[in-house]
């Protein structure tokens, strides 16, 4: 069965004379869209889109508005050429747009624009702005940026401190605790801290900030992905709700998360609303009447992909309740209905990404949008506005009634840019896995693919473990580049994977190289079966991240299973992983413990205990910044390939970080991946 959104239908006959197949060249000019926010009367929406920009090897952001008004409406720029700016924000009666710009030589502050004027500077502080929110009646804003808490109150001497590290002769840095590094940065001991301002009528800046987070030993909003979705101010705008995990010595090994309401007037201290609760909780949404306040909270500490509970909390009681506990999924992004007695959420459901409305009161929960991948969304009076994509459709802005139903496409920002272009035909199929569990994978035919004919396989191991690879349009292990280059993919949803119910997810803790292989062998046994197009005397495997260390396994376990290898950013041994990552919580809750307590978990599905029984052509990819898994796990994969005289080759980066993200890179990347597939499965007869 086709597997399509409604946003584009694709099928896999042979080119058209003027058609030409999708490549990474297209993919990484693609325009991106992110973040649509709605203005409050719902007469016109904005929107963040990414374009890029070659010669510069980056991606710019700017600022576009789409009007509602008319049907013909074509989308229209806001912001300036060449000042990067995102993040726009209406302003309580629409008249005003604010968002982040770092403009010239100048740090990233929070600008204004009304009417058709220019933009207006609205904060003045010396150094970044991170993130930003306004409150309901847009009289005050809420920003974070990194500080010194020593001193945080006054921006001028975290600039100074910040310059004379920069400038002193002596390059050494000494910590007494973790985190010494994170994700692609080291620390400098600064903290995201949170502040709020007054706005004036003409809405800029009006007054010094307040430092709302004082005394909270953490990052606010926590790092390195954390934004203001994890802060709320009430109706009333008299307080806020935030989330932070305490550092103290533990940051590297606790999930534990909570939940802080203070007062925006004052000078009060943060006061714990979540105590007791030890994993993550985050998303703070207050009701309409600002008695009652929703959250998202994991159960279990030291798990970062529990399921995400929909919690309520009566704010006079301090009584807190799940509001869908018979839900086995794990939402994202809390809006509030219009009316009020429901919630609007998106959650991995069996290989798509759905938009799901949640009644309140009894927990009922309704699926509003089909297949695909909902990425943003919007909650208007009548009406709902999403960004939508799928696997052969990039992200673009739809609209759906609040009930549900086939959505209406309102923008079609890469028109120009996929003209002529053609994508393969996908399809979802099923197996039993593992344990007896009914597995899925998707399958993307080559592009012009002719009946009869046989194709490679690209083979795809998603990483995480605890994600989904399914229908979405992903922009570093996006399937088509390779239907596009005359290859079939095929990928599978294993054991530990998102969308199934959290048993399924949970199924993968101790058992990395157990039942996930067991579901790639059996689905890859069941892709061949069904689809007599794949030819799978020439298939290649590949992964990132936790499918590098799959990669790493396969080569020991299913050394005769595929012609090559690619493993990018894999962990090569789980030893030495566990000391040099820097999220500890993550090694310590996947393999049952320290490596020190219970260093046999450790020795039971890892890598490096079977390089004798390598022999598969393997190309290695990492990035030097990559904390996440230190690049010595992938320079011990090249060096092992080596010494065993297996045919390998090393790409690295030593300007990215887990990902590889500008441009020109990313075109290497796929570049090389390409060439490594066709040089070991050219040769080989295609029937």
């Amino acid at each position: 069965m086709l597997r399509a959104l409604g946003l584009l239908l694709v099928t896999a006959f042979p080119l058209a004379a003027d058609a030409r197949p999708f490549d990474v060249n297209d993919l990484v000019h693609l325009n991106r869209i992110s973040d649509v926010q709605l203005r409050p009367d719902g007469k016109s929406l904005v929107y963040v889109m990414r374009q890029t920009n070659w010669d510069k090897n980056k991606g710019e952001q700017g600022i576009w508005q789409l009007s509602l008004d008319s049907p013909n409406a074509r989308p229209r720029r806001l912001s300036a050429v060449g000042n990067n700016s995102m993040h726009p924000r209406y302003s309580s009666d629409g008249a005003r747009i604010y968002f982040l710009s770092a403009r010239g030589e100048n740090p990233m502050q929070v600008w204004m624009l009304s009417g058709s004027g220019e933009a207006q500077a609205v904060t003045s502080v010396p150094i970044d702005v991170g993130d930003f929110m306004l409150s309901p009646d847009s009289k005050q804003l809420a920003f974070t940026s990194d500080v010194f808490t020593e001193c945080a109150a006054d921006f001028d001497c975290t600039k100074k401190r910040l310059a004379e590290k920069d400038g002193a002769k002596t390059t050494g840095t000494l910590q007494d605790k973790l985190f010494v590094r994170h994700w692609d940065t080291w620390k400098n001991g600064t903290r995201a801290q949170l502040f709020a301002l007054d706005l004036d009528a003409d809405g800029v800046s009006a007054g010094p900030a307040r430092w709302l987070s004082k005394g909270i030993d953490g990052d606010v909003p926590g790092k390195p992905f954390g934004d203001l979705s994890d802060v709320a101010f009430s109706p009333n705008g008299q307080e806020l709700v935030f989330a932070a995990r305490i550092a103290g010595v533990s940051e590297p090994w606790s999930t534990n998360t909570d939940l802080y309401r203070v007062n925006t007037r004052g000078d009060a201290t943060p006061v714990l609303l979540t105590e007791g609760y030890d994993g993550y909780d985050n998303s703070p949404l207050y009701s309409a009447d600002g008695k009652r306040l929703y959250w998202r909270s994991m159960q279990r500490a030291g798990y970062e992909a529990d399921r995400n509970r929909i919690m309520e909390l009566d704010l006079s009681t301090r009584k807190a309740r799940e509001v869908a506990p018979k839900w086995d999924r794990s939402p994202d992004g809390l809006n509030l209905a219009p009316d009020g007695r429901s919630l609007y959420v998106t959650a991995d459901d069996i290989g798509n990404h759905r938009l799901f409305r949640v009644e309140i009161g009894s927990g009922k929960v309704q699926a509003l949008s089909g297949e695909g991948n909902i990425s943003s969304f919007a909650v208007g009076s009548n009406r709902i506005y999403a960004l939508m994509d799928n696997l052969a459709a990039p992200a673009d802005v739809y609209s759906m009634p609040l009930t549900g139903g086939a959505p209406t496409q309102l923008t079609q920002i890469n028109r120009d840019k996929l003209q002529g272009v053609e994508f393969g035909e996908y399809e979802q199929f099923q197996f039993t896995g593992a344990k007896g569990a009914t597995v899925y994978g998707w399958v993307v035919k080559p592009v012009g693919m002719t009946l009869g004919k046989r194709y490679p396989i690209a083979f795809i191991v998603h990483g995480g473990p605890q994600g989904s690879m399914g229908n979405l349009f992903h922009y570093r292990w996006n399937p088509q580049t390779h239907a596009g280059q005359g290859n079939a993919a095929v990928f599978i949803d294993f054991h530990g994977s998102t969308g199934y119910g959290q048993a399924f997810t949970d199924a993968i803790r101790g058992d990395w190289g157990g039942a996930p292989l067991e579901d790639l062998q059996l689905g890859m046994a069941a892709a061949l079966k069904q689809y007599d197009f794949l030819d799978g005397d020439r298939a290649c495997a590949m992964g990132g991240s936790y499918g590098g260390y799959m990669m790493n396994w396969i080569a020991g376990q299913w050394p005769d299973g595929f012609k090559c290898l690619i493993s990018h950013a894999g962990i090569f041994d789980n030893r030495f992983m566990s000391y040099t990552t820097e999220e500890l919580w993550f090694e310590e809750w996947e393999f049952e413990g320290t490596h020190y307590d219970k260093p046999e978990n450790f020795e039971k599905h890892n890598p490096v205990n079977l390089v004798s029984q390598w022999k598969t052509p393997t190309l290695v990819i990492h990035g030097m910044l990559d904390f996440r898994v230190p690049f010595e796990q992938g320079l011990g994969v090249f060096t092992a390939l080596q010494r065993r005289g297996i045919p390998s080759q090393f790409l690295w980066f030593p300007d990215e970080n887990h990902w590889i993200l500008k441009p020109q890179n990313s075109v290497q990347w796929h570049r090389t991946v390409e060439a490594w597939i066709k040089r070991w499965t050219e040769d080989r007869p295609s029937a």
